[in-house]
């Protein structure tokens, strides 16, 4: 029985182990660091996000708000009290407090008609009281109370009444914890019931504005 043999191998011709391509290597471990790279970014932004680890420089720069916001934040901060925004318009019976604990209050409204000899005569007015608190640690000057009037739907100004009983300001100074009442008097003709008075009660305050109708 015949065998087929197997001829030897060629002498230089005998396959060679496999060997790795050094390029792919390097490519390959290239790859696997830009892998690695991409995913720590994405823990760390997720992270700064969440709280939970602390944010990379990247991050704390893109989270930074820039200059140009800064006086949107400024303007908001910036804004003036409740008591300070609205329009300064009160009822005539309505107590107002001031920014330096003043309180001024007008009370005690009626009407009548100066003398001949007052300051304008024969002229009728609307009367009423002026009472000043001073609730702060320094005294007050009552000559600085400025009282201004107005009647009317026109906003006519009302002449200020300087009669018998009627002085205008006393040259007086309201003590801390002290109060002061002002008995004083506008022009109001006996047909007109609107009247508006606006007072202050030194140089450096708001003007406060009363109004309502007087019968």
């Amino acid at each position: 029985m015949s065998h087929e043999s197997t001829p030897p191998p060629t002498p230089g011709l005998l396959p060679s182990p496999s060997k790795k391509n050094p390029s792919n290597v390097v490519v390959i471990g290239s790859a696997a660091a830009v892998v690695v790279a991409v995913v720590a970014t994405g823990i760390a932004v997720s992270g700064s996000r969440d709280g939970a680890a602390e944010p990379g420089p990247t991050v704390t720069v893109t989270e930074v708000a820039t200059p140009d916001d800064a006086p949107v934040v400024a303007e908001d901060d910036a804004r003036p009290a409740a008591e300070e925004s609205g329009d300064g318009v009160y009822g005539l019976s309505e107590p107002v407090a001031y920014g330096n604990d003043v309180e001024v209050s007008l009370s005690k409204f009626s009407r009548g008609t100066s003398s001949d000899y007052a300051s304008p005569g024969n002229t009728p007015y609307a009367k009423f009281t002026i009472k000043i608190v001073n609730g702060s640690d320094e005294s007050v000057n009552a000559d600085e109370l400025s009282v201004n009037c107005a009647y009317g739907d026109e906003g006519k100004e009302g002449d200020a009444i300087f009669d018998e009983g009627l002085d205008g300001l006393p040259e007086t100074r309201i003590l801390a914890g002290r109060s002061l009442s002002v008995v004083w008097a506008c022009e109001l003709p006996k047909d007109q019931q609107y009247l508006q008075v606006e007072v202050a009660p030194d140089y450096e305050s708001k003007t406060a504005v009363f109004t309502g109708n007087v019968k």
